[in-house]
């Protein structure tokens, strides 16, 4: 009898659990279709009540249904009638109520006196906070302020703050503007898509939906362990493909072996960075072999070149990068084709390391006129100081073919938190943004603005305001004096993390921290305020599909925990605008009985005849998600003349819009195409949104180039940082589940077997990894479930007790202003 080695081991029952567990929950209903679990506080025979809800963790948006029983939450499950998970969950989602009951919960305000962090009256914070929010605002004006915000928040929560910050603040800073220094921790991991989209298509967020993992039969994933990272999504890719087994292929590029290289047909393991010349020479690829849809290319693309050695943002305020690094010059056709023309399979192979044979393989799959291709990615493009690049690259590979807003066929970014899209996306809680894709820096969007929240448009700031990365380093140069963190952990998540902890201790800057447990934020916190979480509020999230998902509060939260909503609020009624006004009198004028509805309704008119329709709050209460645009047959827009073409999902007046830009399942499409006779439109397809481009969307020619720190005799080592499947970010809430700890209760350094074997490192022994800017002891793992190449070493940031993120670098993409965690210089050694 053969025996199975290790891998094989894993890889077989990996695809086996996966697949046996979507077949078991999925059927033949659709989406649509009437609720059969029925839930909404219902009893059952055991005394527990039941109501939907959404997972926590990743921005997969499993739908979940909670039990509860003593105002207690006593099991979970996946819940069958959410379309974006069909009763899945992974092995985080299973745990998921243990993330309440850490034994650690925040349950008082907590006030830093005499250095020490103790018990205090919510009034007293309270107070404490609006006087320095006063303070600092009368003196340095709006840019001496800042709030650091999730991915997390709710979406009420995000709008919330929003209006806080870009228009309660107006009514009292010196300037008499809000601030623009919001920005979310998505802004770490998703950003460099966010601004692609736009540049590409002039809208933000994916045009297809999770459906099209059962429609496509060639799946590309670029820098993306889909396997770890977004389990209940790829076992619909091993179900597709083990009912088809001979058509589906899975072609996985990356610079580790994981688990999903252990799925594919072909891995291509390429050089860090050198993903932009392989994408290009996919491009080179298909332009040399006629195989573009040239009625698609000549009536829905425009070709356009941009600007080269952008820099990295290693120099405080970007002061290394030029100010035409966003610059676009438009181009032919014929020039585009001469631009990509060096990147043919021998250039590729030399920069990227792959093989030619591999690189040919890869190309005649993904250019296939026969074949129904999606691509997925996540941080390995994303966290990239040429992220908006690469993203621009694959959108472009899926345009020249024509693979692109159809059932199978289109490029996906996929995130990483739970409301990246529904709260940092959808609402704008960027410092360039606003709800719905709107700006502060274009004035007809700041009047929108301002008649939905019924203010001056003078109160609302068009200065951007400071990302992320410059939003630390200002308090470090001492610019931002007062930092409030919301629903993160950013003092463990920074890169070049020393700089900001020292900055955060050591200089003149007053920083709020809310949250549910002790983090290494709240260490260096001047008042820590404790948050209510998840269903211990009512909430919404808006997933990776376009899908907002609503919760009702289901159980309290413990102690005197408050939500953020609520902090914001009784902050906002302690600023004074004269003695009978406050700022909350202005901004947050929601009644009481019907509060969060009538916040909902007013945040959607933002979203209203944009092609960002939101579902009203009623629907959304009663469905298990609704993915947008969900348009009105007859409300900002008449689609009347149009409908009776349209698939419709939905029993009503409404249609949900599962394939944008697409005329046969969205009436903006289909109404745009009917206005503009003067036009093809091949196979139905209408970038509507695209006016700047002649509602065409852009092929983008940008050429590789190297990351901003590469390995040398010093620090001969790439490190790369990221997730493993039982924790989640920071490990804030996972590390509280025994079950996950237990599984898996410290980061460890992943080392290619050769290196190991050639510096005599075995599993377990202990390992200084050092860079430029410090340096950490981690246990090695050598040949675990991801292997990294030769040269590289893999180290999750999960673990508070070794911050990985004392040793990255932080620069970043000058357009999207997103870090690279992916690829920086270390050396190694046994300790």
């Amino acid at each position: 009898m053969s025996t199975l080695d290790r891998r094989d081991f894993i890889k077989s029952s990996a695809a086996s659990l996966a697949v046996a567990s979507l077949v078991a929950s999925c059927g033949k209903k659709q989406e649509g279709d009437s609720n059969a679990q029925n839930v909404g506080g219902k009893v059952d025979q055991l005394g527990i009540k039941w109501d939907k809800s959404v997972c926590r963790f990743c921005g997969t948006g499993c739908g979940v249904l909670i039990g509860t029983k003593k105002d207690k939450v006593v099991a979970t499950k996946g819940d069958p009638d959410c379309w974006s998970n069909k009763g899945l969950n992974c092995v985080k989602g299973y745990f998921l109520s243990k993330i309440l009951y850490g034994k650690d919960r925040l349950t008082k305000p907590l006030i830093r006196k005499n250095g020490k962090l103790t018990e205090s009256t919510w009034d007293e914070a309270l107070d404490l906070i609006a006087s320095k929010y006063e303070e600092v605002l009368k003196r340095d004006g709006s840019d001496g302020v800042a709030m650091f915000g999730s991915g997390q928040w709710t979406v009420f929560e995000g709008y919330a703050a929003l209006k806080f910050m870009k228009a309660g603040l107006g009514y009292i800073s010196k300037d008499g503007v809000g601030s623009n220094n919001l920005d979310p921790n998505a802004r770490m991991c998703m950003a460099s898509a966010v601004a692609a989209f736009m540049r590409t298509f002039q809208s933000d967020e994916p045009m297809g939906s999770y459906e099209d993992l059962e429609h496509a039969d060639t799946f590309f994933t670029w820098g993306a362990n889909m396997a770890e990272m977004h389990p209940v999504l790829f076992s619909r890719i091993m179900d597709t493909k083990m009912k088809n087994p001979d058509k589906v292929k899975i072609v996985d590029l990356g610079t580790q072996y994981t688990r999903v290289s252990e799925e594919s047909d072909l891995y291509l393991e390429f050089k860090p960075q050198t993903d932009l010349a392989i994408a290009n020479y996919f491009i080179h690829y298909i332009i040399k072999n006629k195989l573009y849809d040239k009625e698609f290319v000549d009536d829905n693309l425009v070709f356009k070149k941009g600007e080269t050695n952008i820099g990295y943002g290693l120099k405080d305020g970007g002061a290394d990068i030029p100010k035409t690094a966003g610059k676009m010059t438009k181009i032919s056709f014929k020039e585009y084709k001469k631009f990509v023309s060096k990147f043919d399979a021998k250039y590729a192979s030399k920069i990227s390391g792959v093989p030619v044979a591999k690189l040919e393989e890869a190309a005649k799959l993904i250019s296939d006129p026969n074949r129904k291709v999606c691509s997925y990615w996540t941080m390995g493009f994303n966290q990239h100081t040429r992220g908006t690049w690469v993203n621009q690259l694959v959108y472009s590979i899926h345009l020249l073919t024509g693979k692109i807003s159809k059932p199978g066929e289109g490029p996906f970014s996929l995130t990483g938190q739970p409301s990246a899209c529904g709260t940092a996306r959808e609402v704008g809680t960027f410092v360039h943004r606003l709800p719905a894709d709107l700006v502060v820096k274009v004035e007809a969007h700041r009047k929108i603005a301002a008649d939905i929240w019924k203010i001056p448009v003078e109160k609302i700031n068009p200065k951007v305001g400071k990302h992320t990365i410059e939003m630390f380093r200002a308090i470090d140069n001492g610019k931002i004096k007062l930092l409030w963190v919301q629903v993160a952990n950013p003092y463990q998540s920074l890169p070049n993390l020393n700089r900001f902890t020292k900055a955060a201790m050591e200089k003149d800057v007053f920083i709020v921290v809310s949250d549910v447990y002790p983090t290494r934020s709240t260490e260096v916190a001047d008042v820590v305020l404790p948050s209510s979480m998840w269903i211990e509020k009512e909430g919404m999230f808006g997933n990776a599909e376009r899908r907002t998902q609503h919760w009702d509060k289901i159980v309290n939260a413990p102690g005197e925990a408050k939500n953020e909503i609520w902090q914001m609020i009784e902050v906002a009624k302690r600023l004074k605008i004269d003695s009978k006004t406050t700022v909350a009198d202005k901004i947050f004028t929601y009644n009481e009985k019907t509060f969060y509805k009538d916040m909902w309704e007013e945040y959607r008119l933002f979203s209203l005849g944009r092609a960002k329709d939101l579902a009203p709050y009623d629907v959304l209460r009663k469905e298990h998600g609704v993915v947008w645009p969900y348009v009105a047959k007859n409300d900002k827009t008449d689609f009347t003349d149009v409908w009776d073409g349209i698939e419709n999902t939905e029993a009503n007046d409404y249609v949900s819009v599962k394939w944008r830009y697409n005329a046969k399942y969205d009436p903006y499409a289909a109404k745009f195409i009917k206005d503009h006779p003067e036009r093809t439109f091949k196979d139905g397809i209408a970038f509507y949104k695209a006016s700047k481009s002649d509602y065409c969307a852009t092929v983008f020619a940008v050429p590789y180039e190297p990351a901003a720190e590469v390995p040398d005799k010093k620090y001969p080592f790439w490190l790369c940082t990221g997730r493993v499947l039982e924790h989640w970010h920071t490990g804030s809430m996972t590390m509280r589940v025994p079950e996950l700890r237990r599984a898996v209760p410290r980061a460890v350094v992943n080392i290619n077997p050769d290196d190991a074997k050639r510096m005599g490192i075995n599993r377990g022994d202990l390992i200084r990894v050092k860079s430029r800017r410090g340096e950490v002891v981690f246990p090695a793992d050598v040949n675990g479930r991801s292997v990294p190449q030769k040269g590289m070493v893999f180290i999750p940031f999960f673990d508070e007790t070794r911050l990985v993120n004392q040793i990255t670098l932080d620069c970043y993409d000058p357009i999207s202003k997103e870090p690279d965690y992916k690829k920086c210089a270390v050396t190694i050694e046994k300790v």
